[in-house]
């Protein structure tokens, strides 16, 4: 009979919420294997980012538990930085994950009390099965690239990609480049190929709050720090960001009905943090359109008939989560989308010992509330257990 490895607790992921996760447990002497199905920890932050990427908010919104920032540390943060923060988290906690492991499927075996799981080595594909009293599913939001069906897009001759492909403009110096999304990534990609020679377009489907990052991080820490009220907060930034960039209606670019911060709380959409592409928009440098008819060989027709040629296309149109893939009965914790069903700040715990973190949509920060709750819970169901 095939031998089962018995583990306390199974962590899925090895990206910051898996990190964090497993450093908390750790700080709680709680045993753990967290297993990973790419070769590194964070491979997003690694291999799926463009190159001028930095964390939108500011460092003191931006920890991981347990370990601050080195001193020096800029106030946002450079991608290769917060990479080298994660490795020395990684070490500082003695976290060693199981790399190249894919999860087949976990399934809850309610006779036993464990989540009995199937784990694949994907060089060798050989299968592990594992029993867990405790699963913790750190795959997180981004978990696989999303490119929505367009009409005519598997026959444009251009090049496609998603933005996880993204790294540099450099290549795209005189080319005709239409991004979709208008989100942190789509916004800075735009202007990436924009100041790199790119005849840069963008489509901008939905109402967006454009802030600078100053605003963004003042708003944060007069709610955090001074109580002040997120619906007075968000005058203040609204009105702030108003008279800063003045109207974009007339580019195309219109505010949502709800402010900046409690948008993010409600609907876990972030505000665009502008690196510049505003004044190029107002500029007439990035052209917006509001929307794609259908995409043909060598053009694209937007909303309203007018078609122009282009030589590529980048879709940051965000990403998907995978769980439902492999987690067969999940159905406590997430919707049909991969999501959690409960609402922060109750969305990280399921029954049976199922936990999700990283999935609240409150970036870096969530992911710490995720992890410290999550090992709070577990120490107290074990020492219930033990009573």
């Amino acid at each position: 009979m095939e031998a089962v490895e018995e583990v306390v607790v199974l962590i899925v992921g090895a990206g910051p919420a898996g990190l964090a996760t497993a450093a908390c447990l750790a700080q709680r002497h709680v045993p753990y294997v967290i297993v990973e199905r790419e070769s590194c920890t964070a491979s997003l932050w690694r291999h799926r980012a463009y190159d001028r990427l930095k964390l939108h908010l500011a460092k003191e919104f931006c920890e991981l538990p347990h370990m601050a920032y080195p001193v020096g540390t800029p106030t946002y943060i450079p991608r290769d930085m917060f990479v080298e923060y994660l490795d020395s988290y990684t070490d500082q906690f003695g976290i060693r994950p199981r790399y190249h492991t894919a999860i087949e499927s976990a399934i809850y075996d309610g006779g036993k009390n464990r989540w009995a799981v199937l784990a694949r080595d994907t060089d060798t594909s050989v299968v592990t099965r594992l029993t867990a009293q405790f699963l913790v599913v750190a795959t997180g939001e981004n978990s696989a690239a999303s490119i929505p069906p367009v009409p005519g897009l598997t026959r444009f001759e251009g090049e496609a990609i998603h933005s996880s492909a993204y790294k540099s403009g450099r290549a795209y110096t005189g080319k005709n480049v239409l991004v979709v999304g208008a989100g942190n990534s789509g916004m800075e990609i735009a202007y990436d190929l924009a100041t790199h020679g790119a005849h840069t377009s963008i489509v901008v489907r939905s109402p967006i709050h454009i802030m600078t990052k100053e605003l963004i991080r003042f708003g944060m820490t007069v709610v955090q720090n001074l109580g002040l009220t997120v619906t007075t907060a968000d005058s203040l930034l609204v009105m702030a960001a108003n008279f800063y960039f003045g109207d974009l209606s007339k580019h195309g670019i219109t505010r949502p009905k709800i402010g900046p911060l409690l948008l993010k709380s409600q609907t876990g959409r972030s505000a665009v943090i502008d690196v510049g592409t505003a004044r190029l928009i107002k500029g007439g440098v990035i052209k917006v359109f509001q929307g794609i008819s259908k995409i043909k060989t060598n053009s694209i027709e937007f909303h309203g008939g007018k078609q122009i040629p282009f030589d590529a296309i980048v879709f940051a149109t965000g990403y998907k989560s995978t769980v439902n893939t492999w987690l067969k009965n999940g159905e406590s914790m997430f919707k049909d989308d991969g999501f959690p069903k409960k609402f922060f700040p109750n969305h990280w715990k399921g029954e049976n010992g199922l936990y999700c973190a990283g999935f609240a949509r409150r970036g870096l920060a969530g992911i710490a509330m995720d992890a410290k709750n999550i090992a709070d819970h577990i120490v107290a169901t074990m020492d219930q257990v033990s009573c």
